[in-house]
Parts: C-alpha cells; sequence; structure tokens
C-alpha cells in the first residue's frame, strides 16, 4: 500500500472515530452524505474493510462531514445469531450511524434477485445517495442486479478512491490500473476490493442503533423469490481456519498437489488459524477441491503477509488474484516456472518435500 494511501486511511480514521482533522477539502459548511454498506455477515473482516473504504470514499475524500453511514446485515431467521453478532460488530464501528437488520426466509442463501429487490429498495425508501459492498462471491451477483434496477452503472472492484466519483480499479487481469469516473444521477453503486483497505476502527463505547428494516422491504425480497432458486452448495469444513480473503497466510496449492490437499491443510494448522488454504483454477477444475478455495482473476483476490504456492505455474489469471502479497514464495519442478519471475522466494524441488521442511521450521519456530 504506497504512502499516500495509508495517510488517506489514516485520515478517514480520524474523522470517523471524531477526533480533530483539518483539511482544505472538508469544512464545516460541507453537506452530509447518505452511504449504504451491504455487509456479509459471514466475512466480518471483509466487510469491515469495505466499510472503511466508503467512509475513504464518500468521506474524506468527497468533500463533504463524515457520510451518513448505514450498514445492512441481512439473510434467514435460521442464522439469527450468526447476523445478530454481526450485527453487534458493525454497530460499533467508527463512522456508523446505524444497522439495518433484515431477517427473511427469502434472504436465505443471498439468492440474487431477493437480495438485489432488498437493497434497491432500501436505496430507493432511505434515500441513499451511494452503497457500496465487499468484491466477492457475495455481492458479484446481487450489487450489478441492483445498479440495474437503479438505472445507475455498476463500479466493480476498486482499490483505490480520487473522490466521491472516481475510483481506480483493475483491469486486464490487474496487469493496468483504470481511473473510472461515475457521471449522471442517481446513486453511485460501488463495490470495493477488501484486500485494498485496512479494516476500520472500533469504537466500544458508542454503539450505533440496530433497526429492523421495513415489511415493505422483505416483501420486496420475498416477491422476488421466483427468479431463482436454490439448488445445492458444498463447503469444505476448514475449522478454525481463517477466511481466505483476509488469512495472514495463505497456502495455495495446484494440479500438481493432485489428491494431497491435506498435506496443504496440515501445513496451514501448523501456521495456525491465521493461515488459510487456496487452490488454483486448474485444481479447482480438476475436482481437487472446493469453487470456493480458487485464487485468481475469476476467484477470490488475496492480499496476505506470506503466500506460497505450491506446484502452481503462475498464468496470468492466477497472478491477478496473489500479486500483492506482501512476500511470496513458489515451489515448483519446474526451474522455468513463470511464478518464479515475481516469487521473492523460489525453490525448484518436490513440493511434498518442501511442505515437510516448512511445516517443520515452523514447528521449531512456535516449540
Amino acid at each position: 500500500m504506497s504512502m499516500s494511501m495509508s495517510v488517506s486511511l489514516f485520515r478517514t480514521y480520524r474523522l470517523a472515530c471524531g477526533h480533530g482533522f483539518s483539511s482544505s477539502g472538508i469544512n464545516s459548511n460541507s453537506r452530509f452524505m447518505s452511504l449504504l454498506v451491504v455487509a456479509d455477515a459471514s466475512s466480518l473482516q471483509a466487510s469491515c474493510r469495505a466499510i472503511n473504504a466508503a467512509n475513504l470514499a464518500f468521506g474524506a475524500s468527497s468533500g463533504t462531514k463524515d457520510p451518513s453511514l448505514s450498514v445492512l446485515v441481512c439473510g434467514s431467521p435460521d442464522d439469527s445469531k450468526e447476523l445478530d453478532d454481526a450485527a453487534a460488530l458493525f454497530s460499533k464501528v467508527c463512522g456508523v450511524s446505524e444497522v439495518l437488520m433484515a431477517k427473511s426466509n427469502a434472504l436465505k442463501h443471498n439468492l440474487p434477485a431477493p437480495m438485489a429487490a432488498l437493497v434497491t429498495h432500501v436505496i430507493k425508501t432511505k434515500n441513499f445517495e451511494n452503497a457500496a459492498a465487499p468484491n466477492g462471491t457475495f455481492a458479484r451477483d446481487f450489487m450489478p442486479r441492483a445498479a440495474a434496477l437503479l438505472d445507475s452503472p455498476l463500479i466493480a472492484d476498486v482499490v483505490d478512491t480520487v473522490d466521491a466519483k472516481t475510483f481506480t480499479r483493475p483491469s486486464y487481469a490487474g496487469n493496468a490500473m483504470e481511473t473510472v469516473e461515475r457521471t449522471g444521477d442517481g446513486p453511485t453503486i460501488v463495490t470495493f476490493r477488501p484486500t485494498a483497505f485496512d479494516a476500520a476502527e472500533t469504537n466500544d463505547t458508542n454503539a450505533a442503533p440496530v433497526v429492523q428494516v421495513s415489511d415493505d422491504a422483505l416483501a420486496a425480497a420475498a416477491g422476488s423469490t421466483s427468479l431463482g432458486e436454490f439448488v445445492s452448495a458444498e463447503n469444505k469444513d476448514t475449522g478454525e481456519r481463517a477466511d481466505l480473503s483476509t488469512a495472514r497466510v495463505v497456502i495455495s496449492g495446484g494440479r500438481g498437489v493432485g489428491d494431497n490437499f491435506d498435506k496443504l491443510y496440515s501445513l496451514a494448522d501448523a501456521f495456525g488459524p491465521d493461515a488459510a488454504v487456496g487452490a488454483s483454477r486448474a485444481a479447482v477444475d480438476a475436482g481437487m477441491c472446493a469453487n470456493d478455495m480458487q485464487v485468481g482473476q475469476t476467484g477470490k483476490v488475496v492480499a496476505p503477509e506470506v503466500y506460497i504456492a505450491l506446484g502452481i505455474s503462475g498464468a496470468i489469471q492466477h497472478v491477478a488474484g496473489m500479486k500483492d502479497s506482501k512476500v511470496i514464495v513458489a515451489v515448483n519442478k519446474d526451474e522455468d516456472c513463470p511464478l518464479f519471475s515475481i516469487a521473492d522466494v523460489g525453490y525448484t524441488g518436490d513440493l511434498f518435500e518442501a511442505v515437510d521442511r516448512i511445516k517443520e521450521e515452523v514447528q521449531k519456530k512456535k516449540a
């Protein structure tokens, strides 16, 4: 992260938490801006990063006072405890003025049609000028639908902000960065790449109220359930491991790992609960692991402190999803492996021997 970005994030924290900070672009005559962040209750850290990114985009960089920021938490009544816990956390995030809670059977599994109907109804009835969500599988379906229903453009995968209508996002599989300016009327709809921003700070002494959305909003979601049907889902149990998108250490395997992903899980366990296991698209397509483990342009984008790539050649689509990692370790038996060109540490040899050696060294350090 650049120094200018770090300064901007710090400025946002100061503004959101109510600390004194003066800037030529922020003054007492600036108007308030209403902002909705649709949070993912199953990925709290990613959502907190999105909240901070939204504060940065529509608060400090927009020439307004602190934005009037609401967080929408939604899901099935069957998941009430998870939703309530998430709402309690978001209510303590600096800058959040209220948490909107939506519980309905229509919102189970976060199907795109009812989610888009709910978000659209909330934006229209509460007159939100802007709406945002963490970029990823959670918002990838319903945020474009909501933007279409609002006749507004969607600016996806934002990694930096210029002002409240100008954003930077990657293109060409991350090989170029483009600056996009939003024109026209209507709400601005944005998804932020969580790994590009720090998580927002919390304030335990001044929690925002949790408010139930209107019955009309829930009815709008229920009225869209006929547009799609949930069939099935398969989630591999990762125990107490960190979420792949926000893990400190990510260990990814390619097709060369074969049916031995259990060795990668064992290595992740050695690092601790802040480690996660990912995979290349080739490994996912071969049925070696679940789809939600895929790292890359069409999978999850990660930026951990340490990224360990085992048996991954380094296709451009995969590199787009992990190139911002602080330290990249590549292990491959092919000495001409393209991933070596961007790796900080490269090892040519048997990947399973490398896994055993890394695990042994980690355990020694922890002993």
